[in-house]
């Protein structure tokens, strides 16, 4: 087992602790057990462009006053100490305001799936990433009883010591206990954000991502969503920077993506599923998107994943 720990220069007074450019990382992606602990801060003029997703769990706690979580085409507002909750293959995105860089911790973790005598408490010590909304918003104790665990993370991973992978394992465990039993203690409430168009356009985007398997096309959106076509394409590209097809097109290729690295179906039965008309459709497209083959992007995951090991 491997462990690295890499330093920044700036500690701040808060709930949670905080050294920007410091993080943690013990092992890789690809092990059984895997976590990488990211104090880092981001800007506006880096927000990524299309939501994305990994095979691991993912959990992001922002340390600065405001910014919007996209999950699965759904537009979350977060305040500070917000937690969102990712499970693995969740296509997400976070948005950050105009302005300085927001500091915010990102915690990257796999862990064994079938640990013998633990299984059923495994499975309800990561309910909370299955929620519908997987956001937190604790305050008080509660807030403490989860920041705890990794606030004794963060001063642990100062001191190097053969041990500290076991104890960071042991003590990231009691922060997800900690979290499950808090759940009722939950204040996180949907927020309107932005004027009632901005709000339309992502019921759609979620709509999308709904039915990305299904006919979609400006045509039958608008009729959806009772607005006209024209409006609707204008407005979209405003709100997201993409046309409604290129949208629509992202999303299927990322699902198709899910499915050729986590199933052994043929690739025409993963294009049809997606919501592709043709084969032929399917592959020009995700080579456009891709940069490969679907046939090609597979090889290429199965390879990455073998030589992990």
């Amino acid at each position: 087992m491997n462990i690295t720990e890499e330093g920044g220069e700036h500690m701040l007074e808060s709930d949670l602790l905080y050294e920007q450019g410091y993080s943690v990382r013990i092992n890789t992606p690809a092990d059984p057990l895997f976590y990488y602990f990211d104090y880092d801060q981001r800007s506006h003029n880096i927000n990524m462009e299309f939501q994305h997703f990994h095979d691991f769990f993912e959990i992001h706690i922002l340390m600065d006053s405001r910014a919007t979580h996209i999950i699965e085409g759904n537009v979350h507002a977060l305040q500070q100490y917000d937690i969102v909750l990712l499970r693995p293959c969740r296509l997400h995105k976070t948005q950050y305001p105009v302005g300085p860089p927001h500091k915010r911790l990102i915690i990257n973790f796999a862990m064994p799936k079938n640990v013998p005598g633990l299984e059923t408490a495994y499975k309800i010590m990561l309910l909370p990433f299955g929620e519908e909304v997987p956001i937190y918003r604790l305050t008080g104790e509660p807030r403490r009883a989860v920041f705890d665990p990794l606030n004794a993370i963060f001063t642990l991973s100062h001191n190097a010591s053969p041990l500290n992978p076991v104890l960071i394992h042991s003590l990231f465990q009691q922060f997800l206990c900690a979290l499950t039993r808090q759940r009722d203690m939950n204040s996180y409430v949907l927020e309107e954000i932005g004027n009632a168009m901005m709000q339309k356009i992502y019921s759609i985007t979620a709509y999308i991502h709904s039915r990305y398997g299904s006919e979609l096309s400006l045509d039958t959106i608008s009729k959806e969503f009772y607005i006209s076509s024209y409006y609707l394409s204008h407005q979209f590209k405003s709100v997201t920077g993409f046309t409604l097809t290129e949208y629509i097109q992202m999303t299927r290729v990322r699902k198709a993506q899910q499915l050729l690295i986590h199933t052994r179906q043929k690739i025409s039965v993963i294009a049809e599923q997606c919501g592709f008309n043709s084969f032929s459709q399917f592959n020009r497209i995700f080579n456009k998107l891709s940069g490969m083959s679907p046939s090609a992007f597979r090889k290429q995951q199965a390879k990455a994943a073998l030589h992990s090991y």
